[in-house]
């Protein structure tokens, strides 16, 4: 069974999700930093992917008007949000901050 994204961003866990489409150029440049990111924090933090062609809804829901669009969620609560393209540095540290 495939969790919802509300059961996804009300763990424990902090989870950032990263609002994308597979058209979008900055959104490309993104997706190596946030491997580089999991393999430096393992499982301090959750990144998840939203390609929002595919779920609009939730897109909408969270006013998502440009991409790559970052949420950090920890127990539902959005703890911070950006649009573009963020560093690793950056990314790294809202972990730290936030993150277990």
């Amino acid at each position: 069974m495939k969790a919802s994204f509300h059961d996804l961003i009300n763990g424990e866990t902090p989870v950032l999700v990263d609002f994308y489409a597979d058209w979008c150029g900055p959104c490309k440049q993104q997706a190596p930093i946030l491997k580089q990111l999991t393999d430096r924090v393992g499982d301090k933090v959750r990144v998840v992917k939203i390609n929002v062609d595919k779920a609009q809804a939730t897109a909408n829901k969270y006013q998502v008007r440009s991409i790559p669009t970052m949420i950090l969620f920890k127990q539902g609560k959005i703890l911070w949000r950006q649009s573009g393209v963020q560093p690793l540095q950056t990314l790294e540290g809202l972990v730290k901050q936030y993150g277990g």
